[in-house]
C-alpha cells in the first residue's frame, strides 16, 4: 500500500481510483450506452427511470458497495470520519438529493461523464457543484468554525 503523507494525501491510491473510475464510466458507455451517474443509475435500479435493464443496475451498485469492503480486507483503509450529528447528515443527504434533482444528475454523471464528452450543461453543473463546495468549507470553518 502507498504510504500516507503527512498531508493525508495518498497520491497513487487516489491515481489508481481515478483510472478506476475512468474505466467503469468506459464500460458502462460501451457495454450499456448509458452515462455511469450514481443518482441514474440508482434511480433506473429501484424503478424510477429506466426500461427494464435494472440488473445491471444492481450489479454496478453492489460493485460500489463490495468494492472497498475487499480492498479493506489487503490493505490498510484511509481513515475516514463522519459526523455523528444525524439530524445534520439528514439535512446534508436532503440538500444533495435536491441539488442532484435541480442539476440533472451527480458529481459522478457531470463531473466524469459529462466533462469527457466536452457538455457545456455539465461544466456549468460541475462549476456550481465546486463553488458550493468551497463556499460550504470556508464558512463551517472560517466562520462557524466546524471541524470540517
Amino acid at each position: 500500500m502507498p504510504p500516507i503523507t503527512p498531508t493525508g494525501s495518498t497520491p497513487l491510491a487516489s491515481l489508481t481510483g481515478g483510472i478506476l473510475i475512468g474505466m467503469s464510466a468506459v464500460m458502462v458507455m460501451v457495454l450499456f450506452g448509458r452515462i455511469a451517474g450514481i443518482a441514474g443509475i440508482t434511480r433506473g435500479a429501484v424503478g424510477m427511470s429506466g426500461g427494464g435493464d435494472w440488473g445491471w443496475r444492481l450489479s454496478f451498485i453492489a460493485g460500489l458497495i463490495a468494492a472497498p469492503v475487499l480492498v479493506g480486507t489487503v490493505v490498510r483503509p484511509v481513515e475516514q470520519t463522519v459526523s455523528a450529528n444525524l439530524p445534520m447528515m439528514a439535512v446534508a443527504g436532503l440538500l444533495v438529493g435536491t441539488g442532484v434533482a435541480l442539476g440533472s444528475g451527480c458529481t459522478s454523471g457531470h463531473g466524469v461523464c459529462g466533462l469527457a464528452r466536452l457538455s457545456v450543461r455539465s461544466l456549468a453543473a460541475v462549476s456550481t457543484f465546486m463553488a458550493v463546495a468551497a463556499s460550504t468549507v470556508f464558512v463551517l470553518r472560517h466562520l462557524i468554525g466546524s471541524p470540517v
